[in-house]
C-alpha cells in the first residue's frame, strides 16, 4: 500500500506544478497538520484516495473552511482496508488557540479513546502533528512533545507513527525516518511516501 504524507508546508511539485501522474499508484493520503484547507481539497479532487488529516496548531481556520471532500481522524481510529489509523493532532499549549493542549488535556484525550482502542484491538498508525515526547522534538515549548504518544507507542507498538510540526530547517532535530521501539517514525514535512504491507484480512 502507498500512503503519501503531508505536513507543515505545500508541495509546489503537487501545487504549483500538478500533474496527475503524480498521484499515480497512490492508495492513501494523511496530513499531519498545518497546510491549507485549499490544498488538500484540491488534492481530493484528483485522486480516488481518502485524504485524511489531523489538525495543526495554525489550523483554525478549519473551523472556518475545512478540507473539502477529505476526512478528519481526530479522537478516532479509521479503518482503511484492515489498516488502523488512529488520530490525535494539535501541539502543546503555547499561548490561546484551538489545537492546543497541556500535557493533562492530551492525556485526558487519549484515555476517552480506550473503549475504541479496545475494540480495534489497538492500532497499525499513529498520525498526530506534534512529536513524541523528547524524541526528536524541540527545546522550545511551542514544539516539545506529548508524553501521552510516547506511551501508546510503548502499549500498542504500531508499525507507523507519522507526525509533523518539526520543519527541516530546524537542523539537527528534524530527521526524516527513525525508530521508537518497534515503531518506524516519519516525520511528513511536506510530503513523504510510505510503502506498508496491507494487513492480515
Amino acid at each position: 500500500m502507498k500512503i503519501l504524507t503531508l505536513a507543515d508546508q505545500e508541495s509546489r511539485s503537487l501545487w504549483d506544478y500538478f500533474e496527475k501522474a503524480k498521484l499515480e499508484g497512490v492508495d492513501l493520503i494523511i496530513s499531519c497538520g498545518d497546510l491549507a484547507p485549499q490544498y488538500l481539497s484540491f488534492l481530493a479532487t484528483f485522486t480516488h484516495a481518502p485524504v485524511l488529516y489531523v489538525h495543526g496548531n495554525h489550523d483554525d481556520c478549519y473551523e472556518q473552511t475545512s478540507p473539502e471532500g477529505c476526512i478528519c481522524i481526530e479522537d478516532t481510529i479509521y479503518n482503511y482496508k484492515g489498516i488502523r489509523i488512529l488520530g490525535l493532532g494539535g501541539s502543546l499549549r503555547y499561548r490561546d488557540g484551538l489545537n492546543q493542549y497541556t500535557q493533562n488535556a492530551m492525556n485526558r484525550r487519549v484515555f476517552r479513546l480506550w473503549p475504541k482502542l479496545a475494540l480495534n484491538r489497538g492500532f497499525d498508525i499513529l498520525v498526530t502533528h506534534a512529536p513524541a515526547y523528547r524524541f526528536n522534538d524541540g527545546e522550545d515549548i511551542p514544539h516539545t512533545g506529548f508524553q501521552a504518544f510516547n506511551r501508546l507507542l510503548e502499549k500498542y507498538k504500531p508499525a507507523y507513527f507519522i507526525h509533523g510540526h518539526v520543519h527541516a530547517n530546524y537542523g539537527g532535530k528534524f530527521k526524516r525516518s527513525s525508530v521508537y521501539g518497534d515503531t518506524v517514525v516519519i516525520n511528513a514535512y511536506e510530503k513523504y511516501t510510505i510503502e506498508m504491507e496491507k494487513a492480515e484480512p
